[in-house]
């Protein structure tokens, strides 16, 4: 299977869409701050899902979705940071939290799944 045909790449690249349509609301003075912070996380996520998908080794392919999901916590936080200082609302980033929730779920199900296969 292609990492392109994965759920888990697909809602990343739909997360990472999201944050594109949303940091257009962020201030004008956080254009090199906020915005390129969420970008770079939020385009990490598929990357490095991608990036995993290919390796040979259970070891990397752990690593790689272990950077992905590192990127989805930082990605949240920036979130939080949004909605705390008021520029973005839990309505705007609903539908982010949700793809960023289900994002880490998977990832972390395909961790665990590498892991144990790992011990057999």
């Amino acid at each position: 299977m292609h990492y392109r045909e994965t759920v888990v790449w697909t809602r990343a690249v739909q997360a990472a869409k999201e944050v594109y349509r949303l940091v257009r609301f962020l201030p004008r003075e956080e254009t090199y701050g906020m915005r390129v912070q969420m970008t770079r996380a939020a385009v990490s996520v598929p990357s490095n899902i991608a990036e995993g998908w290919t390796r040979e080794s259970k070891a990397e392919k752990r690593q790689f979705l272990s950077v992905a999901q590192g990127s989805l916590a930082e990605l949240e936080t920036q979130l939080t940071l949004c909605e705390e200082i008021g520029w973005l609302s839990a309505e705007q980033t609903a539908s982010l939290r949700d793809c960023i929730d289900e994002t880490s779920r998977m990832l972390t199900t395909f961790r665990q799944r590498l892991r144990q296969k790992a011990k057999e």
